[in-house]
């Protein structure tokens, strides 16, 4: 396939060109003992984040498995980015994640992917250190030594750092296709704004959608 002169962003996945991102789904700020949460009592964590993590792992989470699961059994390479910095003092971080507060040593068990996703043995982590993958990471030059045109993207935070990843990734030429169901945020109303103001930079698709489309092209294939 010639992507550079396609004239839409409605293409398939074709598997040896594409490859899976997960943004930020990892101990910090995904499990309820990470470092975003553990100081907070228990009504004080209810009243903020209870319905954002009943519905991460109670819908999302689920369908980023069976994104991941049929990534790999198509042969699409899987990649994670985490929120860690390069030191353990963190003195590599950008003056926004200082500002924020945002600190995961190196090595760290908040730096680690969450154990329902947890990558195998040769897929790649990159650890960053902004909002923005393509900005503190190689992420770039990675996909482009793998020959990747195309990356689906899921993870966290919908209108944040996955906003970010899918804007730079379409500015740096690549066909983005974002899981809606297989991303979240802390309201379903700024979940659904975000995907309203990206959606002229990607495809947007549900799990099931995705995973049809696979299955659909692994019978040609065969």
């Amino acid at each position: 396939m010639d992507f550079d002169a396609l004239l839409t962003r409605e293409v398939a996945l074709v598997p040896a060109r594409a490859a899976l991102l997960f943004v930020d789904v990892q101990n910090f700020c995904a499990h309820r003992q990470g470092g975003e949460f553990r100081d907070l009592d228990d009504a004080t964590f209810e009243a903020r984040y209870g319905a954002f993590f009943r519905h991460l792992h109670g819908e999302v989470l689920p369908n980023m498995q069976r994104l991941q699961q049929v990534c790999r059994r198509a042969g699409i390479e899987v990649l994670y980015t985490v929120i860690e910095s390069l030191t353990k003092d963190g003195r590599d971080r950008s003056l926004d994640y200082r500002i924020t507060g945002f600190h995961v040593p190196r090595g760290s068990w908040d730096g680690r992917v969450l154990e329902q996703i947890a990558p195998a043995d040769d897929e790649i982590v990159l650890p960053k250190t902004s909002s923005n993958v393509f900005v503190s990471t190689s992420i770039d030059y990675v996909l482009r030594n793998m020959g990747k045109r195309q990356l689906v993207v899921s993870g966290l935070l919908t209108d944040q750092c996955v906003e970010s990843a899918v804007r730079d990734a379409c500015d740096l030429g690549y066909l983005v296709t974002l899981v809606t169901d297989a991303c979240a945020t802390y309201t379903a109303e700024r979940h659904e704004h975000a995907l309203r103001e990206i959606k002229g930079y990607c495809r947007q698709v549900t799990t099931a959608a995705l995973v049809a489309e696979l299955a659909a092209t692994s019978s040609r294939a065969t």
